[in-house]
């Protein structure tokens, strides 16, 4: 047996609405029938009090009540009061209840049905009563002649008439009540076929278990999530995505144009067009952006998605360095059978003196760079990266010499600036430095690694064409590079590395020439300074 679907959330709505709708308007058609009732009744008893006020002080009535046969000339009066005032009877009888006139003639002579003390104290009273003609709202006044109660008037309208009356109106207020009814429910159902549309079908249960996995779907995952209204406002956001944007618990419902972010990551969060697997910067980050634009209800919004690419990217430059100085090291591994062979072939044609000198000179040269990096370097992995591209340099025509005074001794180096972030500020700069002197006339390369006023110096000095007064500050920028398209990280991962750890990195003609950066990283753990 299948076990029925529960209904969706908009069809338990609208069974609600219709509900209560029909409530409504049942409640008011019940309260205006039992107003209607009342009314039509009171209306009835003024209708009949002034009939029976008017009929009891009436000439006529005074001087047939004096006379031997009352009935006679009362009779066609009463009658004829009846017809013209719409009431259903006027009896007029004596003191002691006998009626002398009534629209059942058969009636006239009989006893009154109905309590007629009050009027003989003089009292004009109602009551509602079972009479000939059934139950029926009366009133009962006193005649006087002269002080002296001589007849008195009765004068009512049965309770069938005033039910009548009441039909008459209830039939037009159930006719109305009904038109209210459908039109309540027409609205109901167009706002509920809205509503439907906007929650899929689907009912309160499956809301509150999609809202429960979307909340633990947010916060579980690593990458960051934004999402956008149509006004450019983050209307939601992960942890991950705080994070990555160094934003706080007030981001819900700011503007990303005010969140202080960098331009060209606010001009892909804010474009209308899809942007895919973008690298931006962020105050400390490396971060990939991929949005997507959506349309809800003619109010266009954006999803962002962000990763984070700063780790990535450092392994990347690592990577490289690594990759460039294997082949270094099997460039110079040819050469150096190339050299291996040409000592050879000296000893064999007996000139023994050459080939020491030959091979002699080569080892010098080598082992001076080594000597030199080694005693002035005492961090070993700054050593190692420095003979690496010293290598790459060489294999490239590129001379690349450490400058006197450079003297960095094992251990300096403080546990909150690590070797990897040295790498990435090294490598990077050597690297772009390499890039420019290739070709130049001096092909040369200076570094400087030094200790200054508690700060550790790192300068690269190369010999290319040096960078235009105008790019200096956009040559840190992601992006900005005069090599191919897809490059330009370089130089920005150094900017962010260096402010990261409270440094800061300066751009200045070198003495060859080219392009000159220093960096400046404390030794002494201080706050980053935003770029």
């Amino acid at each position: 047996m299948r076990i029925p679907r529960p209904r969706s959330l908009a069809g338990q709505l609208f069974a609600m609405q219709a509900v209560l709708v029909a409530a409504i308007v049942a409640g008011c058609a019940l309260y205006s029938y039992v107003q209607d009732r009342a009314q039509a009744e009171e209306t009835a008893r003024r209708q009949t009090t002034a009939i029976a006020t008017a009929v009891a002080t009436s000439p006529a009535v005074v001087e047939a009540a004096r006379s031997k046969d009352p009935t006679a000339v009362l009779q066609p009066y009463a009658e004829t009061l009846r017809h013209t005032s719409g009431v259903d009877f006027v009896v007029v009888l004596a003191p002691d209840g006998t009626r002398w006139t009534h629209p059942v003639p058969g009636e006239i002579g009989r006893k009154y049905l109905g309590d007629i003390r009050p009027a003989l104290r003089g009292e004009t009273f109602s009551e509602t009563h079972m009479g000939v003609l059934g139950p029926s709202v009366r009133v009962v006044a006193p005649v006087r002649d002269h002080g002296r109660i001589t007849a008195l008037v009765s004068a009512g309208i049965t309770i069938d008439k005033i039910s009548e009356q009441v039909r008459k109106q209830v039939a037009a207020l159930l006719a109305v009540a009904s038109g209210v009814l459908a039109f309540g429910g027409l609205g109901t159902y167009v706002i509920n076929a809205r509503l439907r549309r906007h929650t899929h079908g689907m009912n309160a249960a499956e809301l509150s278990r999609m809202h429960d996995y979307h909340q633990a779907a947010l916060h579980a995952v690593r990458e960051g999530l934004l999402m956008l209204d149509g006004q450019r406002r983050i209307a939601l956001i992960n942890d991950g995505g705080r994070e990555l944007l160094g934003l706080g618990e007030d981001a819900v419902g700011r503007s990303v144009a005010g969140l202080g972010l960098p331009a060209p990551l606010v001009g892909a969060l804010l474009a209308s067009e899809p942007r895919a697997d973008e690298v931006h910067m962020t105050a400390d980050r490396i971060v990939v952006v991929n949005t997507r634009p959506v349309s809800s209800g003619g109010r266009r919004g954006t999803v962002v998605t962000l990763r984070d690419h700063t780790e990535l990217q450092a392994l990347s430059g690592e990577l490289d360095s690594e990759r460039g100085f294997t082949q270094a090291l099997r460039a110079q591994a040819h050469e150096a059978a190339n050299r291996l062979h040409t000592v050879v072939s000296l000893i064999e044609l007996g000139r023994a003196e050459e080939a020491v000198r030959f091979a002699t000179a080569e080892l010098e040269l080598a082992q001076a760079l080594t000597d030199q990096v080694v005693t002035a370097v005492g961090e070993p992995v700054l050593a190692a990266l420095l003979l690496g591209k010293a290598a790459q340099a060489n294999e490239r025509g590129v001379e690349l010499t450490l400058t006197e005074g450079s003297a960095i001794e094992d251990g300096l180096l403080p546990p909150t600036l690590p070797s990897r972030d040295l790498v990435t500020v090294l490598g990077n700069l050597v690297d772009n430095a390499v890039d420019a002197a290739q070709g130049s006339a001096l092909a040369r390369v200076a570094v400087t690694l030094a200790t200054e006023d508690e700060h550790l110096l790192v300068r690269v000095a190369d010999s290319g064409a040096g960078v235009d007064p105008a790019a200096a500050d956009a040559v840190f920028e992601r992006g900005w590079s005069t090599k191919s398209p897809g490059r330009g990280i370089g130089l920005a991962l150094v900017r962010l590395t260096v402010a990261r750890h409270g440094g800061n990195v300066e751009l200045a003609q070198g003495p060859y020439g080219g392009a000159e950066f220093t960096v400046r990283l404390p030794l002494v753990r201080s706050e980053a300074v935003p770029v």
